[in-house]
């Protein structure tokens, strides 16, 4: 019998009083230790106990013999800021069907600055899972200088470190930044510092979609961790990877640095979706930064002008010879012609008749597209995802089926990676999946009583179907549940319920208090 086991029976040993008990089932508690056969006692919104559970009352016997029970699963990369506020979307079903019972918004450096107007629309609203919320960066220098490629003046800094500090005061976790979108793209290092250092004194971290994760990923790395060290705070990569046929091979690199760091004291961290493509804007991938500044009408006016529209062409003609003329560009969503979703960039050049540069140009004059991006290698995927301080995240959005063809990670991430690689594949261990999504991102936040199954935590729970756990969400067909989620149990009320969606708006707004991180 284990540690974690001996444990719980003497947690466990009076009896207590329950709503539910989850009965036989194999409990992994999230702390990485294999699991062990035992019950699992909730009462409120809390758990009352774990291991071997005596009960008085009349609580629901849950039969879990067979069955995996884990702690609720917690989303550090999400884009679900407006879609947790919007009537079809806030019920988070396609996260909920995963197990995934918290989800961090405000990533890439966007989202709400008002923190408090957005955390007050949610409660009033009700939400399906709990979410935590970031300060983004780029949302805040928009605010405080606008889309300007220049160093903000002391004023601007000033009011961008103001707006931060609300943020943080309000309760958000952590400062945000998205380095090849704008305006962040634009900021210096030292600007970053500035807002990070506003950050730590409430206890904060930092975390980024580093400047670039193509052949620069090391010094975009090495950049994330001075920041970290500048202000005294952790450092968190997003979604980390190895992006770009040049850079495929790299992640033995990546690992070196970042372990080099944590061996010196640092606090450094990452989290990453278990699939070997990315999704963003077109625009981001093809067209460089120092063209996106101002206004949508600024940016059309710039690929007209004979001069600098003919050096955005040639740039995004040298992007596309990297993409296999845009065979690795697929289009996710673009409503001007939704016939081209699901197409990629060659494929609907030769359709129109056209050149791939000419498809890129027309979108972009219209708006722009989100795209699906086959950019990286299935072995740096693996490899980075067995690293005991990668969090498993999606780096997607709360969404209900429709007609667009979006990366399927909003809908199978944490299936994928716990189902498929570890139960199917045995890729890696059951119990270091399940720890990758639940108490190594409630230690990366600093999150108390969330993130493990010990008496006294919240009960967010997950019961699921070893057997059946697994995505089927595909580049092809992205809207598809994931399977095998039996139970899944949100502040102690069921979000499913015998495999049966409830749509229970049993979520909760999480803020931040400076006394949080430990």
């Amino acid at each position: 019998m284990n540690a974690v086991c001996l444990l719980s029976l003497v947690l466990s040993a009076d009896p207590v009083q329950a709503d539910y008990v989850l009965k036989g089932g194999t409990i992994y508690d999230g702390s990485g230790t294999p699991g062990f056969v035992g019950d699992l006692a909730l009462r409120g919104d809390r758990i009352v106990a774990v291991g071997k559970v005596e009960v008085k009352g009349d609580p629901k016997i849950i039969d879990c013999t067979g069955l995996f029970v884990t702690p609720g699963y917690i989303d550090l990369h999400t884009h679900s800021d407006s879609a947790m506020t919007e009537f079809s979307t806030k019920a988070n079903r396609n996260y909920v069907r995963q197990g995934v019972t918290t989800i961090i918004t405000g990533n890439c450096g966007s989202g709400p600055v008002n923190a408090d107007r957005y955390f007050s629309a949610m409660e009033k609203g009700g939400i399906g899972s709990n979410v935590l919320h970031q300060a983004p960066h780029n949302s805040i220098r928009a605010e405080a200088m606008g889309n300007v490629n220049r160093p903000p003046t002391a004023a601007e800094l000033d009011k961008m470190r103001k707006l931060v500090d609300d943020a943080m005061s309000a309760g958000c976790w952590s400062l945000s930044t998205g380095l090849i979108y704008n305006p962040g793209t634009y900021s210096s290092t030292e600007e970053i510092i500035e807002l990070a250092k506003i950050v730590a004194k409430h206890g904060g971290f930092y975390a980024s979609h580093i400047r670039g994760e193509g052949t620069n990923v090391l010094t975009s790395i090495e950049e994330a961790m001075r920041i970290g060290k500048e202000a005294g705070i952790p450092v968190h990569i997003s979604h980390i990877k190895a992006s770009g046929r040049k850079a495929h091979g790299m992640s033995g690199d990546i690992i070196a640095i970042i372990e080099r760091a944590r061996k010196s004291g640092q606090v450094v961290t990452a989290d990453q979706y278990p699939y070997d493509r990315s999704s963003t804007s077109l625009r981001a991938t093809v067209i460089p930064t120092k063209y996106r500044e101002g206004s949508e009408a600024d940016f059309v006016k710039r690929l007209g002008d004979p001069e600098v529209g003919a050096k955005i062409r040639q740039a995004i003609l040298e992007d596309l010879k990297d993409m296999q003329n845009g065979a690795t560009l697929r289009i996710a969503r673009y409503s001007p012609k939704p016939q081209w979703q699901g197409l990629d960039i060659a494929a609907i050049a030769t359709k129109e008749g056209k050149e791939p540069l000419d498809i890129v140009l027309e979108i972009e004059r219209n708006g722009g597209a989100q795209i699906v991006h086959h950019s990286m290698n299935e072995e740096d995927v693996r490899l980075l995802m067995k690293q005991q301080w990668v969090a498993t995240a999606s780096d997607g959005s709360s969404m209900i089926p429709g007609k667009t063809v979006p990366h399927p990670r909003s809908y199978g991430c944490f299936a994928r990676k716990i189902g498929r690689f570890a139960i199917q594949e045995k890729w890696l261990p059951v119990e270091l999946a399940i720890r990758s999504a639940s108490g190594l991102p409630a230690d990366i936040l600093g999150l108390p009583e969330r993130g493990y199954l010990k008496p006294g935590h919240f009960a967010d729970v997950v019961v699921f179907d070893s057997a059946a756990y697994r995505d089927t969400a595909t580049f092809d067909k992205p809207h598809q549940y994931a399977t095998g989620a039996k139970w899944v149990f949100i502040n102690g009320k069921t979000a499913i319920a015998d495999g049966k969606d409830t749509d229970a708006l049993a979520g909760k707004v999480l803020r931040h208090e400076r006394s949080e991180r430990k």
